[in-house]
Parts: C-alpha cells; sequence; structure tokens
C-alpha cells in the first residue's frame, strides 16, 4: 500500500507541474509590482518589472538581486541590480519566465 501512495503523490506532483506550466503559457504580461511590506525600518518600496522584446525594465529595484527563473523552477540568470532604473537584454530563448527581486514575483513572456 505505501508503494501505491508514493506512486500516487509522485503523479499529482506531475499533474500540478502541467497545470502551472501551461497557465504560465497563457497570458505572460507585464505588470507593476508594489513590493511587501518590511517593518525593519524600511519606508514602503515600490519595485516596478517589464518587459518589451527581451529587453526587462526594473525601477525600484536598487542593490537587490533579480533572479530570473524558467517554467520547470530551474534559475537560468541571477543580476545584482546597480540602480533605481535599469534596462537588462536577457539574451534568453522565447517563452515565459518568473522574475523575482526581493519579494516582488512576476511572469514575463520573452518575444
Amino acid at each position: 500500500m505505501q508503494k501505491h501512495k508514493s506512486i500516487d503523490t509522485r503523479m499529482n506532483k506531475r499533474i500540478f507541474t502541467l497545470i502551472f506550466a501551461v497557465a504560465l503559457l497563457f497570458g505572460g504580461v507585464s505588470v507593476p509590482v508594489n513590493a511587501a511590506v518590511e517593518i525593519i525600518e524600511q519606508d514602503f518600496q515600490s519595485i516596478y518589472i517589464a518587459i518589451n522584446g527581451s529587453v526587462l525594465h526594473v525601477t525600484g529595484a536598487n542593490n537587490q538581486v533579480l533572479y530570473i527563473y524558467n517554467v520547470a523552477g530551474v534559475c537560468v540568470k541571477s543580476i545584482r541590480v546597480e540602480g533605481n532604473d535599469k534596462h537588462y537584454d536577457l539574451n534568453l530563448p522565447k517563452g515565459c519566465y518568473i522574475v523575482k527581486v526581493g519579494k516582488a514575483v512576476r511572469k514575463i513572456s520573452v518575444k
């Protein structure tokens, strides 16, 4: 019986991963992001993430690390943001990706 539960769990994880990947493929748009509030002597910080073709535009994320993940959850690129208004040519294959800067997370579509 234990073996069947393990197989069911793996099957459920695969189904969830497939549903998540399909959801990411439909509707990759850029949206302004407001970061969560941290109450450790920090003011509200607004992070904006947008993409135009393969150029990523990030504002409000000075001195933070930007991570880009593919739909399988593998980190394909990380960049230290040096400035409040930066543009990065991603040079990634076309597709959907997840961008994370601090606590701001957004789905993007590279065209």
